[in-house]
Order: structure tokens, then C-alpha cells, then sequence
């Protein structure tokens, strides 16, 4: 079977190429346990107040939540000296962006989006420097649970700001096709 002339200019293929990394970003697949009552998550282990099994060390000094309703868009945070480690329950779905905003670093100025959730259990490690974002695209209210290796100090704040469409707006939209 042959594809009608009239279409084929605008056929395209879906790329399935593994998406580069930011340095120093880590995404950690964790093993969801499902059974027919529900299912069993272990998020994270601490050990002398250290996450085990990422590649460097992340003390962690304070575990919060972000509850998002629906279109909010939370971005862009870029911290100076706080890493943030997040993670979406795999019953909800929350997409992320992150820029690489670190002067000398090897992926400088390299982009990163990808959704959290979404049937999945992962942890993402975001370093100080890399500019981070997440928007609830859906029609129901989502979670995301983040540690940090910093405590969140009002009178001296480590969290500046770029504008949420900094990157381009359509960063923040769901893909079509």
C-alpha cells in the first residue's frame, strides 16, 4: 500500500532517540511493587542522612510537597547552592523542564523536558545551577514530592527566578501528534 501524494509532505516519524542529559542530572528508575491489592513504592533510603544509590552525595535536610492544581505552571527556580530531589507518584503525571543555566558547565544552555508520573516511578536529581520547572497539564489536581539538601530560610532564600516562558511557551505544552 502506497501513501496518497496529497499527505505525504507533511508525514513525519516520531523521534525515539534516547534524549540527552544535562550533566550532573540524574534520573533513577525505582521498582514499583504491584500486587491485585494495590501497589508498594520504597521512595528513597537514608543512611546517616544521605539518599542511597545516586551517584553523588545528597544530605537531606528538608522533605516538602507541592500540590498543583490543574494548568498551574511553578517556573523557573534556579537555586545557587540547594540540589532538589523530586519525585511524582506514578498515578499522577507532572511535566518537567529543566535548563542547564551553569557558567563552564559541559551541557551549558542544554534543555531537558520530561514528564514525571505518568504510570512510572522515578527520582529526578536537579543540581544547584540548572533551572527547574513543572506544570500540571491535566484536569485533575497532582502531587510533587521533593527533598532538599538545604532548609528553606526566608530572610536569605536560595531560589531566584526566570520568567516561566523564558525558554519558549510551547516548552509547556503537550505534544501533538
Amino acid at each position: 500500500m502506497s501513501i496518497n501524494t496529497k499527505y505525504k509532505p507533511d508525514i513525519t516519524v516520531q523521534d525515539y532517540s534516547a534524549k540527552p542529559m544535562i550533566d550532573k542530572v540524574e534520573l533513577s528508575k525505582l521498582k514499583l511493587h504491584t500486587d491485585d491489592g494495590g501497589n508498594f513504592l520504597e521512595i528513597f533510603r537514608i543512611s546517616d542522612s544521605q539518599v542511597e544509590g545516586l551517584k553523588t552525595s545528597f544530605e537531606v535536610q528538608q522533605v516538602s510537597l507541592s500540590v498543583m492544581y490543574p494548568s498551574v505552571v511553578k517556573a523557573y527556580h534556579v537555586h545557587q547552592h540547594q540540589d532538589d530531589l523530586w519525585f511524582v507518584p506514578p498515578s499522577h503525571r507532572l511535566l518537567v523542564n529543566l535548563h542547564d543555566v551553569r557558567e563552564g558547565s559541559a551541557t551549558f544552555d542544554q534543555h531537558m523536558r520530561l514528564v514525571l508520573g505518568g504510570g512510572e516511578a522515578r527520582l529526578l536529581r536537579i543540581p544547584a545551577g540548572v533551572a527547574h520547572g513543572v506544570k500540571n497539564c491535566y484536569h485533575q489536581t497532582m502531587f510533587l514530592f521533593y527533598a532538599t539538601n538545604q532548609q528553606f530560610n526566608p530572610q536569605a532564600p536560595d531560589e531566584q527566578r526566570l520568567p516561566w516562558d523564558r525558554f519558549g511557551a510551547d516548552l509547556w505544552e503537550l505534544s501533538k501528534g
